[in-house]
Formats: C-alpha cells, structure tokens, sequence
C-alpha cells in the first residue's frame, strides 16, 4: 500500500553518528570558519583598497573570494547549529533555501574559473589587445553573467522541487543536497530529472569545454614563445588550474556518493567527503593565491603594515 503521508520536514541522519564528539567537531568547524571569513575578506579587502590591482585578473579573484564567502555561509553556520543540537529536522523550505544557496555556489564556482581561464587565455594568446578586450564593461558583465545564471538555473530547480510530494524524510546528509531530497518523492520526477540533465548538458558545453580549449590554446603559444613568456603563463595559470581541479574533485565526490552507495566508508569519511568542495576551496584558494602571485602578497604586506619601515 502507498504511504499517504507527505512530509514536509526532513532528518538530518548523518549527526547521529558524531554524538560523542559533537564538541571536537562544532570546534573544528568554528575554526575553519573562521579561517575562511578572516583569508578571503582579506583579500577581498586588500583587492578592493590597494588600486594596482584593480585590473581584471585581481577582479575576477575578488569575484571568487566573494563566491567563496557566500557558500560557506550556506554550510557552515547550519553545520555549526546541529552539531550542538539535539534534533537533526530541517523543514523543506530551509532545505530548499540551503540547497540553492550551495548549489549556486557551485555553479557560480565554475562559471567564475571559466571566466578567469579565459582571461589568461587573451592575457597569453593576444597581449597586444588584452586591454582593449577586457574592459571594465567586459568584465562586469562576465561576473555578472556568472552570478545570474547561476541564480536563474537553481531557481527553477528549487521551483520543481518544491512541487514534489515527499513520502520520506530520512536524508543520509549533514546537508540537504537536491539530488537526497527527489528520491524522496513519491510524485512524478521527470521535469526534475530532464531540467537537471539539460542544466548539466549546458554547463558542461558552455563552461568546461571553452575552459579546455583556452588552455590548450595557452599550451600551443607558450610552446613556440621565449622562456620569459611560458614563465609568466606558467605563474599566472598555476594557481588557476590547481582551484580547478581542487574544486572539480571535491564535487567529484558529492556525485560519486549521490550516485553509489559508500555505505562500507566510515560516516566521518563520508561526511567529510561530502562538505569537501565546501571547506577546502575557500581556504586553499586565498592561501595559494597569496603565496603564489607576488603582486597580491606584496599588496597583503602593504595593507597589514608588514613593510619594514625605512
């Protein structure tokens, strides 16, 4: 017989397994986030103050590090509040809330390294027009673009979920992910399985392939260029690809766990797993940003008053 009951509150299962450890853990989390809000407002902060880097490879960063702020708020202070809790529910509409949140984050993610990928590709392939190319309107209407379609594709998804009947309310989670909470509809998912394909179809066209083909083309001038040439490409798009895969593998392992079963993985595994994309991209990037491109780090010491004084 169907189960009649349509729930509208869900269960966080994951917490239940960090009981003894809530502590440890809920300090942790404290301190990661406070890592991530001190490192990417500092440099959000620096780029905005110190005007030599008010050029397009700098915006496009702030662009990342404000991204980065905002999907970490998405996790963290929910992750920080049910760690301490001791009932795990989350109603639908927050659900829905933290689901278009992260899943803005992810797709503003991406649009932001493609962004940034093809900024080094006119950097590198055509010097001589870069500025005329890049141009403050260009590049506010990138970011732009990067935001907005992000936001207009999740709210039509989020406007299909929230359409479904739910005859379960068990998620396997620490967070709500959109993928968890359509298997547990008991209502026809094809509209959320097809506008989910078509947005996966999109981005992939429409984001990875252009950012393969700059780096190949990257690849192919640096290779009949002067060593001076492939020095600057080589320290300018660094950086940029270890962001790339470092966030393309921690959302690996969202899709590898929503797909598979994982079950014989320990739960902190999984979980940690899970909230990878969401940690260590937005303190790996500031830090490696930083260390790796001078002009940053002298800036960051101009700022901070870390100049020895003559």
């Amino acid at each position: 017989m169907e189960n009649s009951t349509h729930f509208k509150v869900f269960r966080l299962a994951a917490y239940g397994d960090i009981r003894q450890f809530k502590y440890l853990y809920f300090t942790v989390v404290t301190v990661l986030y406070f890592v991530i809000i001190l490192a990417n407002a500092l440099l959000i902060g620096v780029i905005c103050i110190e005007r030599s880097l008010h050029e397009p490879m700098y915006l496009f960063l702030c662009a990342l590090f404000v991204n980065q702020l905002y999907g970490s708020t998405g996790l963290f202070p929910a992750l920080m509040f049910y760690l301490l809790s001791d009932t795990h529910d989350i109603s639908l509409l927050y659900c829905c809330l933290q689901i278009y949140v992260l899943y803005t984050y992810t797709l503003t993610e991406f649009s932001n390294l493609a962004v940034m990928s093809y900024d080094r590709y006119i950097s590198i392939c055509y010097p001589l027009r870069y500025n005329n190319i890049m141009t403050p309107k260009i590049i506010c209407g990138l970011i732009l673009l990067s935001w907005l379609t992000s936001f207009f594709f999740i709210a039509i998804n989020i406007s299909l979920s929230l359409q479904l009947q739910f005859c379960g309310n068990v998620l396997d989670r620490v967070y709500c992910d959109n993928y968890s909470v359509v298997k547990l509809a008991c209502s026809n998912t094809m509209l959320n399985n097809m506008w989910g394909l078509l947005v996966t179809v999109l981005y992939i066209s429409c984001i990875i392939c252009p950012t393969i083909y700059s780096y190949v083309r990257i690849l192919q001038i640096c290779l009949k260029s002067s060593k001076e040439t492939k020095q600057k490409a080589f320290n300018t798009c660094t950086p940029h690809i270890a962001s790339l895969l470092n966030f393309s593998f921690g959302w690996l392992f969202v899709i590898i766990q929503s797909r598979y079963d994982t079950a014989h993985l320990p739960p902190i595994l999984r979980s940690i797993l899970f909230v990878y994309f969401l940690i260590c991209p937005p303190i790996f990037n500031p830090i490696m940003y930083g260390v790796r491109m001078v002009n940053i780090r002298h800036a960051c010491k101009k700022v901070l008053g870390l100049y020895p004084k003559t």
